[in-house]
């Protein structure tokens, strides 16, 4: 009988292993579920298992029996052995050790906060005019101290101007000179001396201008420092506004680093802590100079500058390392 129940088989014939069909499956009645006991893990390939023997509930299937008689472990739902109480112990070892919160080992128990080396003073030192480096007196990585002249330019054409407005002047002021007598003679009006007088303050303006000139034909350092990069060359012209040397002073060098927001409560100017660089593999001992104007809404951190106490020469601007330094 095609899709015939389970009953009939059960009554009719000789109780046989078979899958079961599943709920809502073509042809079946749904009456196995009820009438051939409930499952036993099997070989079905479905993992539903097989069905226990009506006729001796209890005791599994006949291919299992047939399985423990031959001294053969029972198989799984799917195919693999049962587990040992060995596996579910370690199984309820793992969930103990979640109910209680214990980290497991090498787990991260502090912030890593990375810290880099500045310098407090530092500049991009830049031509002012027009001209052609005459000469330069240092050179990447020297040292240099404060009214030091580091670069110098050919000015000959802006002390050329600065003298033609000196001479300028010097005739502007003859004719005001002179106009003023004839003022007094009445033989000129007020207008030409006033014009006289107006020609010497233009010269007296160009004067001025010229020999400001001339005043940037050399660039002094404006701190004791060192150069980092050299930009331009010797004989090499150069536009007003590019870039010469990039210098620092190394003096004093600060530590930058961000910390979480939250850490303002406690971290203010005065704190000591130390940082361990990675290029000399030595520890510093640090102080908390400043903390930064704004936080970063969406990480909720905010930098903080501190600055290495003592002399170092070993140290330079861009060195970094992990600071030492936890939430008390």
């Amino acid at each position: 009988m095609v899709g015939g129940s389970a009953l009939g088989r059960a009554v009719g014939g000789p109780q046989r292993e078979q899958c079961p069909r599943r709920a809502g499956a073509r042809g079946g009645t749904g009456v196995e579920h009820h009438l051939a006991g409930p499952p036993v893990p099997g070989l079905c390939p479905d993992g539903a298992g097989l069905r226990q023997d009506p006729v001796n509930p209890g005791r599994g299937s006949p291919a299992s029996r047939v399985r423990r008689s031959a001294g053969q472990p029972e198989r799984g739902a799917r195919g693999g052995p049962r587990r040992t109480a060995a596996m579910r112990g370690s199984r309820a070892g793992v969930a103990l050790v979640l109910a209680l919160g214990v980290a497991p080992a090498g787990a991260q128990t502090g912030l890593d906060l990375r810290a880099q080396l500045s310098p407090r003073d530092f500049t991009t030192l830049a031509a002012e005019i027009g001209a052609k480096v005459d000469r330069l007196t240092v050179r990447d990585g020297d040292r240099f101290t404060k009214g030091q002249v580091l670069v110098g330019f050919d000015c000959s054409m802006q002390k050329a101007q600065r003298d033609e407005a000196r001479a300028a002047l010097s005739a502007a002021e003859k004719t005001v000179a002179v106009n003023r007598r004839l003022l007094e003679l009445k033989t000129i009006g007020k207008l030409e001396n006033d014009l006289a007088l107006a020609e010497a303050d233009k010269a007296r303006a160009r004067i001025a201008a010229t020999s400001a000139a001339v005043g940037k034909c050399q660039i002094e350092a404006p701190f004791d420092g060192r150069v980092v990069e050299q930009k331009v060359r010797a004989q090499q012209f150069v536009q007003p506004g590019q870039a010469l040397l990039d210098i620092l002073d190394d003096s004093v060098l600060e530590l930058e680093v961000v910390v979480p927001s939250k850490w303002l409560a406690w971290l203010k100017p005065g704190t000591a802590f130390q940082v361990v660089l990675e290029e000399t593999g030595k520890t510093y001992p640090v102080k908390l100079v400043r903390t930064g104007a704004r936080i970063d809404p969406v990480s909720q951190t905010v930098k903080v500058t501190g600055a290495i106490g003592g002399h170092f020469p070993e140290l330079l601007a861009g060195m970094s390392g992990q600071v030492l330094l936890a939430e008390p």
